[in-house]
């Protein structure tokens, strides 16, 4: 059985459930058996993204999202989390450089124009 096929039935039913759809309602809304659908639940039939977005479409959802799930995580080493520090600071940083550029940007816009 493959990973993908369990984590994206995995995913359809959550999404599914967090509707409050039943697996007929949803089977219906996409055109199938409500059978099929617990097929592609338990990863016991592989799907066609023809049919992923016949599904997706029943749920209203995009088809991404379908594939967007999380994995459950061993928790973060010291230096995992060292990292994740050195990111953020760094994504700061960034975000202060950038306000700085848009000041400067717009002073010299100003002083420009009023010059004219």
């Amino acid at each position: 059985m493959s990973e993908t096929l369990m984590l994206v039935g995995t995913r359809i039913r959550d999404i599914r459930k967090s509707k409050g759809l039943s697996q007929e309602a949803s089977a219906e809304k996409a055109g199938f058996n409500a059978s099929y659908i617990g097929f592609i639940e338990r990863a016991e039939r592989n799907i066609s993204l023809k049919n992923l977005d016949k599904i997706a479409a029943a749920l209203n959802v995009g088809i991404h999202q379908l594939f967007t799930y999380i994995e459950e995580q061993e928790p973060l080493t010291e230096e995992d989390s060292t990292i994740k520090e050195i990111i953020s600071m760094l994504r700061f940083q960034m975000h202060i450089e950038v306000g700085r550029f848009s000041c400067s940007c717009a002073l010299l816009y100003i002083s420009l124009n009023f010059r004219a």
